[in-house]
């Protein structure tokens, strides 16, 4: 997998580890778009997630082709890979989202309960709290060795985990894009 190949970067996780952030500085990096899936909840899973209700399946899929067509979208706009923030939970996700938009490298940042809480308690002014951390946290499937991805801790410094995923995409060294073998930090 190299630059050329990958049209699409997902970053994903649970809520609080850092995605929108890291997503962001990452699509800066590489001269890219960045597409926050948040955006694109409807005004209902919004005020569920808000008063701390898990949503269903039913109610994510929609969500995940909005967010698939909204980065098909800035991707027609240019040749550098999109950077999409998208918790992709689970590995039906994902499918969904490389049905859609075919080369995808997953970056799935992780951390510990506790720092990931921690974040989630100095969050405001966001639909998604530590309320929903549970929750998320027993339907998250990590990526599997067959999926492009990589696997990065949040203790890092953004800038680091920005850098590991760079340094990833020019190489193409499979070895480093394959889920749990592909842990970089």
């Amino acid at each position: 997998m190299t630059r050329a190949t990958v049209q699409v970067v997902v970053v994903m996780g649970v809520c609080g580890a850092g995605k929108s952030r890291v997503a962001a500085d990452l699509a800066q990096a590489l001269g890219g778009a960045f597409v926050e899936a948040d955006s694109f909840h409807s005004e209902a899973s919004k005020q569920r997630m808000q008063r701390g209700e898990a949503l269903t399946d039913a109610d994510r899929l929609p969500w995940l082709l909005r967010v698939a067509q909204a980065a098909q979208d800035a991707r027609s706009t240019g040749p550098e890979p999109v950077v999409v923030a998208c918790s992709a939970l689970k590995r039906n996700y994902r499918d969904l989202l490389r049905g859609e938009l075919g080369e995808v490298l997953f970056v799935h940042l992780t951390g510990t309960l506790a720092l990931i809480r921690e974040r989630l308690e100095q969050r405001q002014g966001h639909f998604v709290g530590e309320a929903l951390l549970d929750s998320q946290l027993a339907t998250l499937e990590p990526l599997e060795r067959d999926e492009a991805g990589m696997t990065v801790d949040v203790s890092n410094p953004v800038r680091t985990i920005v850098q590991a995923v760079m340094d990833v995409l020019p190489g193409g060294d499979p070895a480093a894009t394959h889920g749990a073998a592909g842990q970089v930090l």
